[in-house]
């Protein structure tokens, strides 16, 4: 096995290739029962990509489902896939986000080379195959940027035993992994004296997410586990503050400069510590009292414990890494400076840039009463919500206490709350302008979601949707 690297110029890309999907043999013939994976180093700039191998390392059993393999959502900006070396068959694949793929549109990525860890899980095959990394482009197809072999009988493949780190708490169990959404909610920040509180907690907010429709619909077909790893101080790394802890997984504030984004970059930590238990989706609780977290499509979702809206941040950044979801929300300070590109309609189902009006992509849920694209008083919301904005920034750079910003959340709920509720097509489903960082290149299914303001407890129909086709995925 060789180190591989290859570069990518953007804008350069390859055809994808047409291979055709596996016949359907039973998965026993073609898996093991366990899981691999496969660690690499995601690098590059805003102009050029790489990927370095990093290793290999066998984890449990295959907690995902094995009937449905091949990934059919089109949903990522990214896609892994892995080839049965004999036959050139499709024996998986998995459409995702990532960190990488949110820095290269950030300005600290035309200034120079960034680099993130990553990972792909996988069930373990039993012969020698291919896995290979895809991007997005403009026009919405796949292109092959990185390809390697895997004999996974090779001694490249780390067996040892996965490390006992901590303590694994069953607060739900419904059946067999293999039919089950199994979510592992991993501790960081909380010191052993606080392991009541991290279970407590991850309950609560558990069952709030197993409330909210569609997961309510399907509670019965969720697993739900802790994963309790104590750290020496309380809270998590705070960089604006010049607040630094060695928390155990390496979370941190002002991911990106972005003052409560909340991401880490010790994947294979995290990895390697979370192969403790079965799971398809990760989110990692911090103990914290500011407010903040995040959430990448098939990555893992991150959220404060002690904030006033934590259990609508648990529900909304699940939406991003369950399901892809977009944020629909578009006055927020955020370091991206070309999130989505003029011109380019999203891959996230719940935002549109409406290219084609007649073949909206949700247009089978839109009344034929309803006109597109959707007319809302964004004048009058915006008004509001930019002097919000205005007062938030002046908090935070005042370094204001956690009170007073939630204050002014409830200011603004409060205020916007009651002009989304006399919006005229409220409750129904169209194109609204607004959504995904930007005020009128694109669009949301809905006035209002928990994908756009912290007012509503139910996601817009759009969402919902794509939520529920992501739990059938594990479990039909």
């Amino acid at each position: 096995m060789t180190l591989c690297v290859l570069l990518l110029s953007i804008g350069c890309h390859s055809a994808p290739q047409r291979v055709p999907n596996a016949a359907s043999p039973s998965f026993d013939a073609r898996f093991t029962g366990s899981t691999l994976r496969v660690d690499y180093a995601h690098c590059g700039t805003s102009q050029q990509e790489a990927i370095a191998l990093l290793g290999y390392r066998a984890e449990g059993e295959w907690a995902g489902s094995r009937t449905q393999l091949v990934d059919r959502s089109d949903t990522g900006k990214y896609r892994f896939r892995m080839f049965d070396k004999a036959s050139g068959s499709e024996l998986y694949s998995r459409g995702f986000a990532s960190i990488y793929g949110e820095w290269e549109t950030t300005a600290a990525a035309k200034q120079g080379w960034g680099s993130f860890q990553e990972c792909q899980r996988f069930p373990e095959p039993r012969s020698s195959v291919f896995l290979a990394l895809e991007k997005r482009a403009a026009d919405g197809r796949f292109a092959e940027f990185w390809r390697t072999e895997l004999d996974p009988q090779s001694r490249f493949v780390d067996r040892s035993p996965i490390p006992a780190l901590g303590e694994v708490i069953a607060l739900r169990e419904n059946g067999p992994s293999a039919k089950q959404v199994d979510l592992l909610i991993v501790a960081d920040g909380y010191t052993a004296q606080q392991r009541d509180k991290f279970v407590d907690d991850a309950k609560r907010l558990s069952d709030i997410l197993l409330a909210t429709q569609p997961f309510a619909r399907h509670a019965q077909r969720f697993s739900v586990r802790c994963l309790f790893v104590p750290t020496p101080e309380s809270g998590i790394s705070n960089p604006r503050k010049n607040i630094w802890k060695d928390s155990a997984f390496g979370l941190s504030f002002n991911a990106f400069d972005s003052d409560r984004y909340v991401l880490t970059y010790e994947d294979q930590i995290l990895r390697n510590a979370a192969a403790q238990a079965p799971y398809d989706a990760l989110i990692l609780l911090f103990n914290e009292r500011k407010y903040g977290g995040g959430g990448i499509y098939n990555l893992w979702a991150t959220v404060a414990s002690d904030t006033e809206p934590a259990p609508y941040v648990f529900v909304h950044e699940f939406g991003h890494s369950f399901a892809g979801l977009a944020d629909e929300y578009y006055s927020s300070q955020v370091a991206y400076e070309e999130f989505n590109p003029a011109g380019v309609e999203p891959w996230e189902p719940n935002a549109t840039a409406l290219l084609d009006p007649k073949n909206l992509k949700w247009k089978d849920l839109v009344d034929s009463t309803t006109p597109i694209p959707t007319p809302w008083n964004q004048t009058l919301y915006d008004q509001v919500d930019l002097a919000y904005q205005k007062q938030r920034a002046e908090a935070i750079a005042q370094q204001a206490s956690e009170e007073r910003n939630e204050e002014l959340m409830r200011e603004i709920k409060a205020q916007t709350a009651v002009l989304l509720a006399t919006e005229p097509h409220r409750g129904k489903v169209g194109a609204f302008q607004g959504s995904m960082y930007e005020a009128k290149a694109l669009y949301r299914p809905e006035v209002d979601c928990i994908m756009f303001s912290r007012n509503p407890t139910n996601f817009c129909k759009v969402c919902e949707r794509a939520l529920e086709r992501t739990i059938l995925t594990y479990t039909e």
